[in-house]
């Protein structure tokens, strides 16, 4: 069940943050559950600023990652009408790391979303993916982590 591995990684589900610009959290075409980019914003506020590893060390932006999957799961739930138990699987996850030109560690950084969705949907959870580097992300955030869902 979703909801007791929510519960044994100390995960509640509550309130998706609001859109940061020009777009919907979410669409649903067919079986797909589209999710827009989430940022590392925790009660209202942006928890990491800057890039990797300048501002940011690569744990803080493990831990961004981990805030990203926990948003996208927020709206998820949203787009599910509080049922998360409709999702089938876990497609595909893309995520951006607002880094240095040098820095080559994207995947381990994006592991911090991959791995909590294991965690979460078990062997539903494997899932196709891109770690993506840029210069920089919507409020300066660190990290950014969008995916598709398939529903039942």
């Amino acid at each position: 069940n979703v909801y007791n591995n929510l519960d044994i990684n100390g995960i509640k589900i509550s309130k998706p943050p609001s859109p940061q610009g020009s777009y919907v959290p979410w669409v649903i075409s067919g079986n797909f559950v589209y999710l827009s980019g989430q940022i590392p914003i925790v009660d209202g506020y942006l928890k990491y600023k800057g890039s990797v590893p300048n501002k940011v060390t690569i744990d803080q932006a493990i831990d961004a990652a981990r805030i990203c999957a926990i948003n996208l799961l927020n709206q998820l739930n949203v787009a599910c009408e509080n049922d998360l138990n409709k999702i089938k699987r876990i497609i595909k996850l893309t995520g951006y790391v607002a880094s240095s030109e040098n820095f080559q560690e994207h995947p381990k950084v994006i592991n911090g979303a991959s791995d909590l969705f294991k965690s979460i949907f078990k062997e539903n959870g494997n899932h196709t993916r891109a770690a993506i580097g840029c210069s920089s992300l919507p409020l300066g955030a660190p990290v950014e982590v969008d995916a598709i869902f398939e529903i039942k």
